[in-house]
């Protein structure tokens, strides 16, 4: 009987907390739903939401630290709370050049995360900025590269940009072997219990198209705030018509010039109250928009950014 009465107290005052937890992590935090991972638990991040409702990451590869170690040490310093991991270069070979296969190295990259209270928001793919991911024969396996080592290291969402190669505004004749691979890559991330977000240069609408044809909820949207910017379109817009359900995570920045407090193209606390009443959760990941002045100048520009964003998402 008093097992029972503890186990009723505390779920009793984790259901009074409801307010703080997203629906279906409160069920799962009361007993009502088994704890497990899942392609819905990915909007977390690495492990189970917590407050805030959004956090602040940096990409390693863009504050010059692509998969090393000290990445981490750095973005302690930059004041952000997660490290978006990057699978390594690419160009022409016929793999990544991931050092996180070995399991060696990705216990120190897990072990360090956990020294300084760094979470990995999520592993990118950014070789394919330059890459063809429909034309490539070694793409499947460069998927397969990338789930497994999510899968590995416990991250829920990956960043898979079509780039240059892969923009159906320029190459539609493209589009049928990109949803094609896409599918079969949904299938793979829907059996590791993953998401692939994707960034286009499509509209919101053109994109939610895409998505219903791929027709997987492990396939979503990696929404770029610059893409809708350089495109005219009207950022709020864009992502009331993306929805909550399609966005797994978002490049909260704008191509480099000014810091994102100075960019006149950018209306923050907007972008917050309609993420706010979309009921959005998730990653918000500074990827550019540093100061054309001092381009190279990596903690200043990152942690300005950083120090930002907090100030609209945290308040």
């Amino acid at each position: 009987m008093e097992n029972s009465r503890r186990r009723f107290i505390a779920q009793s005052a984790l259901l009074a907390a409801g307010i703080l937890l997203p629906g279906s992590l409160t069920a799962k935090a009361s007993g009502l739903l088994p704890v497990s991972p899942s392609a819905d638990d990915a909007l977390t991040g690495t492990g189970r939401w917590k407050a805030p409702h959004y956090r602040i990451a940096v990409c390693d590869w863009m504050i010059l630290k692509r998969q090393k170690l000290g990445a981490f040490q750095l973005t302690k310093e930059i004041g952000a709370d997660g490290l978006e991991l990057d699978m390594g270069g690419l160009g022409d070979r016929p793999a990544f050049d991931n050092k996180l296969r070995d399991a060696a190295t990705r216990q120190q990259f897990l072990d360090k995360a956990k020294e300084l209270n760094i979470a990995i928001s999520s592993i990118a793919m950014s070789g394919f900025y330059a890459q063809s991911f429909a034309e490539r024969t070694e793409t499947p396996d460069l998927v397969q590269d990338c789930i497994d080592t999510m899968v590995a290291m416990n991250v829920k969402i990956a960043f898979l940009p079509l780039g240059v190669k892969g923009d159906l505004l320029q190459h539609p004749e493209l589009r049928p072997q990109i949803v094609q691979r896409l599918k079969e890559a949904a299938v793979k991330a829907k059996k590791a219990g993953v998401i692939i977000g994707i960034e286009t240069a499509l509209s919101a609408a053109e994109e939610v198209r895409l998505l219903d044809e791929i027709n997987s909820k492990h396939i979503r949207s990696y929404f770029n705030f610059s893409n809708a910017i350089k495109e005219g379109r009207d950022l709020q817009e864009e992502l009331k018509t993306l929805g909550v359900h399609r966005i797994c995570q978002i490049h909260c920045t704008n191509t480099d010039g000014v810091w994102l407090e100075n960019d006149p193209k950018i209306n923050m606390p907007a972008v917050k109250k309609t993420l706010d009443d979309m009921g959005w959760k998730g990653w918000l990941v500074i990827e550019r928009s540093r100061d054309a002045n001092d381009p190279k100048n990596v903690k200043k520009n990152f942690s300005a950014n950083a120090a930002y964003l907090k100030s609209i998402f945290h308040a």
